[in-house]
């Protein structure tokens, strides 16, 4: 995908500023019921012990994730584009490092300095892909490691389908392999519209390759094991079970 201009990036920056308070609802402090579910267990997985290590929380929203590494033993910093954002993270954990930074650059956070980097649904929010890997690949330290969680662009939960049988059908009005900036109405509790950016895998599986990055796991999280026990309904282990929300890689810096 092309880079985009500074118009994308301002846009997108107020869009998510403007539903920061409703971000905060929507993940509270122990994230929404699919990172819980589904994702949360094989970041973990992917990222192993980070008692020690500095990690950056990239795209951290209000910070609810920084704390989890916090807690853990992790030295964070978070940062975000979206100034409420990370001003609602601070009033909520004052004693994590939040910046207000943008991934694609990554301005406060110098070369080699983390020993992982975290973006947990962030890439498909990021309006310049390429510059965000390659910021990612910077900060990280020789034989540091990113661990990316990101919606799945082959399946796209915002246009899904089921239909009285049960079958679910995904739909797209625009060509798949074509990256697309897309605006969508606002859902559950939300009040403004959301923008994101669709890729297909491919142009991200490239982009991390570009970077310069070793590709060393990938995964598409769903619900399993003692998580089946966490659902709060049937019908939410049922679509955990069977629905691709996302994708999980995990990246080595060589």
């Amino acid at each position: 995908m092309p880079d985009l201009g500074p118009l994308d990036l301002d846009e997108t920056r107020a869009s998510w500023d403007r539903i920061a308070e409703g971000w905060r609802v929507q993940v509270g402090d122990e994230g929404d019921a699919n990172r819980r579910l589904n994702s949360d267990p094989v970041l973990w997985r992917f990222l192993g012990d980070v008692r020690g290590l500095r990690v950056l929380d990239a795209g951290c929203g209000t910070g609810y994730l920084s704390r989890k590494l916090a807690d853990r033993g992790a030295e964070v910093v978070g940062i975000d584009f979206a100034p409420r954002m990370v001003a609602l993270a601070r009033e909520r954990y004052p004693g994590i490092d939040f910046r207000v930074d943008s991934c694609g650059t990554l301005a406060t956070v110098g070369d080699g300095e983390q020993d992982a980097v975290v973006a947990n649904y962030v890439l498909m929010d990021t309006p310049d892909l390429a510059a965000t890997m390659q910021a990612f690949h910077r900060v990280l330290r020789p034989g540091g490691h990113a661990v990316l969680v990101f919606s799945h662009p082959c399946f796209p939960q915002g246009r899904a389908h089921r239909s009285a049988d049960g079958k679910v059908s995904y739909a797209w009005e625009f060509p798949y392999f074509e990256p697309t900036k897309l605006v969508d109405p606002p859902w559950a509790h939300f009040t403004s519209e959301f923008i994101w950016f669709h890729r297909p895998l491919s142009a991200y599986w490239k982009a991390f390759q570009d970077a310069g990055f070793r590709i060393e796991g990938f995964d598409e999280p769903r619900l399993s094991g003692e998580s089946r026990q966490l659902g709060a309904s049937d019908r939410e282990v049922v679509k955990g079970r069977t629905r691709p929300y996302s994708v999980a890689f995990k990246l080595a810096k060589p």
